[in-house]
């Protein structure tokens, strides 16, 4: 009765029992597994006070009665809801009863259909599916057959070097084989395309080194429609350059590594594991120019072949350009300016590796002219070596406009050696000459000219500097091609040109009084008896690349037999000469010759020149001027 009492007494005011319920703490809100009775048995203080525990039990209590009346409250005001959601449910109830007995008429109705019609239509249009998805699979089957038995076509267009259609062919077999994806066997065929694409990339490298030495453009255009379809172009191009530096290094050592054992004629491979610079010191003066001339022409091949290169990428951007201008249209913006950067990418690769290939030629050809000394070489062996360098020189110039330093550097290293020995050598021959001059005239034609002698006959040639005397242009057309165009569908500017040209050889001795050249001779051989003349004085020195003979030196007995016939010289015309004249004269030529062909010692020949006239005059003086 008491708490009842006290539940009346409760204030009803909204707002104190708002703060009543406020006041209750938190953890009474918490969940539904909350102990309230030992939460406040442990709330409990150690010491108890009945007046404490009555007071904090009547605010419970208060607490206790807002909540209660709080949830009356809201129930009451809620009970309008409540009786209408009753109602609807209600409703719901009785609607799913009248569909509950709609569906069971129509699966009744559903039964009759699908035992009078639906079951046997149904069942032929799932056949015809069935049918459907079985050609289909049927097609599919067939394609993975046909991309099993790619290997064996691929292997055969590789054969053929049909590169392009071979990566073509792969290509479409990818492509095939990630649409078939989804069967097992195909992912096992998708790695072996890959390993075989791979293959292909590899043997096309192998193609394309081949370029290096002997350039085909058929070839050629299949190995750069590969590289198109991979889309490696650039790819290509660093390859090709790694190539040809390659490909310089190992002909230049297999040229000399072939001289090198045959003249040391044995089987020994040990001169295969030498550096190449070592092995050009293994070279013999017999066989130098042989190697030389070889190395040349196989440099020549390599150069050529990258010289046919360009023009094919020159031809060939030109015939792309005139197509895009005349098909373009804005869908093939974005293709057209990727082909035009790769374009350019070549052209500034082409450009670039041509000084670089010409500075590999260089030093090649540099590492064997430094290899031998060529200080005891013959005067024309040494010529032919000077000659080929400058048509080599000429070379590089029509490839990339290089001066050649790297080989005028070498060979005026080898020039000065050289000449400063040979001009010792003459000297010492001028000395004989002079020792058995009996300064009589020598008899030759009123016409003589010093241009009928072989050591100037490279003054009446129309010719470069530094174009070989041997190997003149045919016509006047010739000239002004370039060696890249002469040559350019076959032969070899450092072919040895070995022509006998004896028959052109000017006659320069003057008749002695005999109506034929055939008393003459007779003559000759009667009175000649020159047994006791040095062999120096009547050897010939014959060029070896013009096969032209020059006039024999005249020995003291001869000009004695040809004084003893009935000669009379006309001594208005003819020139006043005498043996050691002609062979100074001789020299004198030779010297220009070889400033003509060696610009960087001029200055030094044609000082040695004068030490060589020099001589003469002093000896002359020496002989008839002294007294006087």
């Amino acid at each position: 009765q008491e708490e009842l009492r006290e539940l009346h007494e409760e204030p009803t005011d909204p707002q104190a029992q708002q703060e009543i319920i406020n006041s209750i703490e938190e953890v009474y809100f918490s969940n539904d597994s909350f102990d309230i009775v030992k939460y406040e048995l442990e709330r409990l203080p150690p010491v108890l006070s009945l007046q404490e525990l009555e007071e904090y039990r009547d605010k419970l209590k208060q607490q206790q009665a807002a909540v209660s009346k709080k949830v009356a409250d809201l129930i009451l005001e809620k009970q309008p809801a409540y009786v209408e959601e009753l109602e609807r449910v209600t409703s719901l109830q009785t609607g799913l009863q009248l569909a509950a007995v709609i569906c069971t008429n129509g699966r009744r109705h559903l039964n009759i259909a699908k035992e009078g019609f639906t079951q046997t239509s149904l069942g032929l249009l799932a056949n015809q599916r069935k049918r459907q998805l079985l050609i289909g699979l049927l097609k599919s089957l067939r394609t993975i057959k046909t991309l099993q038995r790619t290997d064996v076509r691929l292997s055969e267009m590789l054969e053929e070097e049909d590169y392009p259609g071979a990566i073509q062919l792969c290509l479409e077999c990818q492509k095939a084989a990630s649409t078939f994806k989804h069967y097992s066997c195909i992912s096992e065929l998708n790695s072996k395309l890959q390993d075989t694409l791979e293959q292909i990339e590899e043997q096309l490298d192998v193609a394309l080194s081949k370029i290096c030495k002997n350039f085909d453009i058929n070839h050629y255009t299949k190995v750069q429609q590969a590289y198109r379809l991979l889309g490696k172009t650039q790819t290509a191009m660093d390859q090709l350059h790694m190539h040809f530096t390659q490909a310089i290094h190992n002909t230049v050592f297999q040229v000399v590594l072939g001289y090198v054992e045959l003249c040391a004629g044995n089987t020994d491979t040990k001169f295969q594991k030498l550096q190449y610079k070592d092995l050009c010191t293994h070279i013999t003066s017999d066989s130098y120019i042989p190697c030389l001339a070889d190395l040349c022409k196989a440099l020549w091949e390599v150069m050529l072949s990258y010289y046919r290169t360009m023009q094919w990428h020159e031809n060939h951007d030109q015939d792309e350009a005139a197509v895009v201008s005349s098909v373009s249209d804005g869908n093939n913006v974005m293709g057209t300016e990727e082909n035009s950067f790769d374009r350019n990418y070549v052209k500034k690769k082409l450009e670039h590796g041509l000084s670089r290939i010409w500075q590999d030629v260089q030093l090649k050809v540099k590492t064997y002219l430094l290899g031998t000394d060529l200080s005891n070489f013959k005067y024309d062996d040494f010529i032919f070596v000077l000659d080929v360098i400058s048509r080599l020189m000429q070379v590089g110039e029509e490839f990339c406009g290089s001066k050649s330093e790297v080989l005028q550097e070498s060979i005026r290293k080898q020039s000065v050696n050289y000449f400063k020995t040979y001009h010792r050598t003459r000297l010492e021959e001028l000395r004989m000459f002079l020792e058995n001059e009996t300064w009589e005239l020598c008899p030759v034609k009123s016409s003589f000219s010093i241009l009928q002698l072989h050591e100037f006959k490279f003054m009446e040639q129309s010719r470069s500097p530094s174009v070989s005397p041997s190997k003149q242009p045919a016509s006047a057309i010739s000239a002004t091609l370039t060696l890249f165009e002469q040559y350019c569908n076959g032969g070899n500017p450092f072919e040895i040109q070995a022509d006998n040209k004896d028959d052109e050889t000017e006659d320069v001795l003057a008749s002695n009084g005999y109506e034929s050249d055939e008393q003459e001779k007779s003559a000759y051989q009667e009175y000649d008896s020159d047994s006791d003349v040095p062999e120096e004085l009547k050897r010939d020195y014959v060029d070896e690349q013009t096969g032209d003979a020059p006039i024999k030196s005249v020995s003291r007995e001869t000009l004695r037999s040809r004084k003893r016939s009935d000669y009379n010289l006309n001594k208005v015309n003819a020139p006043i000469l005498t043996n050691t004249t002609l062979n100074v004269i001789r020299l004198v030529g030779k010297y220009m010759q070889m400033m003509n062909i060696l610009k960087p010692i001029a200055f030094d020949v044609i000082h040695f020149m004068s030490q060589l006239f020099d001589y003469y005059l002093y000896a002359v003086y020496t002989f008839f001027g002294r007294n006087d």
